[in-house]
């Protein structure tokens, strides 16, 4: 009989002691496995020379520790690094890593595609296939940092930050995610503070309660308008959860950690909600909620009919907040020429949702045998 064997980076901390008492191993093995696995590197059980032989025949005939395929690696003129990574499922999906002087981000996805469709997001208009799983979303981290180790010239580079904000809605993948974020934290593992771990969601209300009960990470909200009719076109899950509810929930979701700030992600699109109304009206919204607001400049991709902001439009907009007293930066783009920028991430998507072609019909016109773009 065949043993189906477990993939080992499918398991936190605490599941790992399960799943060895349950084999019958003292639990302590736990702490021994995490570490080769994440801190070590190791995906080869006869190298784990502080386990038993006979743990480590279990080991082996029992488990595996099976990592998405790296199918190519881009780079940017920034410095920044894009990864498309194959899935069992045929799928690919898309990881990205930001070098800066003093930390380095990695933006790991959590679905493939998108369950939601925002308007000015490349993402969305792949469709959505699956959801992640806890080895698919952690093992984006452990081939980041195996990469960037192996790299001439990059010694100083390393992941010390990790954003879910990747392809997908985190919080609509809750438990894997939530599971590869307690990974990502373990000091037996990567050890990263609560403070350096970002999960970015469009506000998805009851995950999000549910993930301030269980998870001390740090919190980025998709704003992207500051008014409801706005908010439904770019952000159509607002119609579910309007921005009343939305704002009520962050405004108390630090409320144990005063210090603590939502960050609120705004893309400025040109014409659309980068104007002194809408900043006047952001100004409003985030009143006497603890709030910094990342300003995006948007990112193009092909058959978008969004453009950025002017500079000065960006500008203005970042100086209206800052003078009432609302930490604003506006954010460097990075990797757009790799496309690997914030709205530009694609992978390769076996879309469930057809949303995909109805995307590509609404663009594209049959001509003389020929396909070509509609704006």
């Amino acid at each position: 009989m065949t043993v189906q064997k477990v993939n080992l980076l499918d398991y936190n901390y605490q599941q790992m002691r399960e799943l060895l008492d349950s084999w019958g191993e003292k639990p302590y093995r736990a702490q021994q496995i995490i570490q080769w696995i994440h801190q070590t590197g190791l995906s080869d059980f006869t190298e784990m020379t502080n386990l038993s032989k006979q743990l480590r025949e279990k080991l082996a005939q029992r488990a595996h520790i099976k990592l998405p395929e790296i199918i190519a690696c881009q780079k940017s003129s920034d410095g920044t690094h894009k990864w498309l990574l194959k899935l069992d499922c045929g799928n690919c999906i898309e990881t990205v890593f930001i070098p800066e002087a003093t930390r380095g981000t990695l933006c790991v996805s959590s679905q493939v595609g998108c369950a939601l469709n925002c308007s000015f997001c490349s993402t969305a208009k792949q469709g959505f296939n699956r959801n992640l799983s806890t080895a698919e979303i952690i093992g984006q981290v452990w081939l980041a940092v195996r990469e960037l180790s192996l790299e001439e010239g990059v010694h100083d580079k390393r992941v010390t930050n990790v954003v879910m904000m990747g392809m997908g809605e985190p919080l609509l993948n809750f438990d894997n995610v939530v599971s590869a974020m307690s990974i990502m934290m373990d000091d037996f593992a990567y050890g990263l503070s609560k403070r350096r771990v970002t999960l970015s969601t469009s506000g998805v209300l009851p995950e999000l309660q549910r993930l301030r009960e269980v998870s001390p990470v740090a919190l980025a909200v998709s704003l992207h308008a500051p008014n409801d009719e706005l908010r439904n076109e770019l952000v159509p899950i607002n119609k579910k959860y309007p921005l009343s509810q939305l704002m009520a929930l962050c405004k108390t979701y630090f409320k144990n950690e005063p210090r603590r700030k939502v960050t609120f992600e705004y893309v400025m699109l040109k014409g659309v909600n980068d104007q002194p109304e809408h900043a006047n009206q952001l100004i409003k919204l985030l009143r006497n909620i603890p709030a910094k607001v990342n300003l995006i400049p948007f990112n193009p991709f092909p058959m978008t009919h969004y453009e950025r902001s002017s500079q000065e439009a960006i500008d203005a907009f970042r100086d209206k907040l800052i003078a009432h007293g609302i930490n604003t930066i506006t954010r460097k783009t990075r990797g757009d020429d790799i496309d690997a920028a914030c709205g530009q991430l694609a992978g390769e998507v076996m879309d469930r949702t057809s949303r995909s072609q109805r995307w590509k019909k609404l663009h594209f016109i049959p001509m003389d045998g020929q396909k070509q773009a509609t704006e």
